[in-house]
């Protein structure tokens, strides 16, 4: 079997690299024959003779991509020529943006804080005014957590104790989309990260921190196996389901009561912390996955 694995042509450090050849090796490990390409290399082309300039270019198409890039304009060329694309274009975008990925899962009643999205601006415009700041502090209260709609690793959330600091921040991210959510006492530094893949919870871990109300680790938290309850277990599988995902990260918050509430769902989550803290191999379990489900599609 022959497959593409997609990563981006501009991430080249050492942290996104490790995953990449994680799955490569899970990949031949498993006796796919896959091809490592990024997205600079693998360039949509569109219009009159688009697509078989495209094929010319690659010479041979892949039976599956495993898609471990956000790109979601090439994801979903690759999926107009019907080839599978894991995980699609659609769950990418969903996840990429916090917004929509809460848009969506409002429609299922899923569990989650309070929150407010922000209006939409134009770069050359800007906030004229920031009275719409005044709604957000009233139905949130302080503190409140502030969230690029884009962003990974916890390092474009923020914490705002007061209206002047939300001000402040806010204009600090200027006319990027963002969101406002009510600040979870309860499950401040602390939350879990749940691993899916199918259907299927594959390692979970405990994070915390005692410096900061983000427990993300490289925010400088810590973490140690978890072994998440029923419910949990539910609430992850059910958000992969309704975004479409086949793998992904579920971080999830503790309420009032302990009961779970989602964070975020991260459609390409990086895995090796989680695989120190467990001895879980998630590069194995996606490609295992993804190699039966194209067995099945093909009885």
């Amino acid at each position: 079997m022959k497959a593409w694995l997609i990563a981006n042509h501009f991430l080249n450090g050492n942290k996104f690299s490790e995953l990449t050849n994680w799955l490569f090796q899970a990949a031949k490990a498993a006796g796919i024959e896959m091809e490592l390409k990024t997205n600079a290399g693998c360039l949509a082309i569109l219009g009159r003779g688009g697509v078989e300039a495209f094929k010319q270019s690659q010479k041979t198409l892949p039976e599956f991509v495993l898609f471990w890039d956000k790109d979601v304009r090439l994801a979903a060329y690759l999926e107009t020529l019907g080839i599978p694309v894991y995980n699609s274009s659609k769950s990418i975008a969903l996840c990429d943006d916090k917004s929509m990925t809460h848009l969506t899962l409002e429609q299922y009643g899923i569990p989650m804080p309070k929150t407010i999205l922000a209006p939409m601006t134009f770069e050359n415009i800007g906030y004229t005014d920031y009275d719409f700041l005044s709604m957000v502090g009233h139905e949130l209260r302080y503190p409140l957590v502030i969230k690029e709609c884009f962003g990974s690793f916890g390092a474009q959330v923020y914490l705002a104790k007061d209206e002047n600091e939300l001000l402040v921040k806010v204009k600090r991210i200027g006319t990027k989309p963002m969101l406002f959510q009510e600040f979870i006492k309860s499950s401040e530094g602390r939350d879990i990260r749940l691993q899916v893949v199918g259907d299927q919870v594959v390692a979970s871990m405990y994070r915390y921190s005692e410096i900061d109300f983000r427990a993300n680790i490289s925010s400088g938290g810590k973490m140690k196996a978890y072994q998440p309850t029923d419910k949990q277990i539910a609430l992850a599988l059910e958000c992969t389901k309704r975004l479409g995902l086949t793998f992904a990260g579920v971080d999830l918050l503790f309420d009032e009561h302990e009961e779970p509430i989602v964070c975020e769902v991260n459609s390409n989550a990086h895995f090796k912390n989680i695989f120190d803290c467990t001895g879980v191999d998630t590069a194995k379990k996606i490609i295992d996955y993804i190699l039966l489900e194209e067995r099945n599609h093909r009885c």
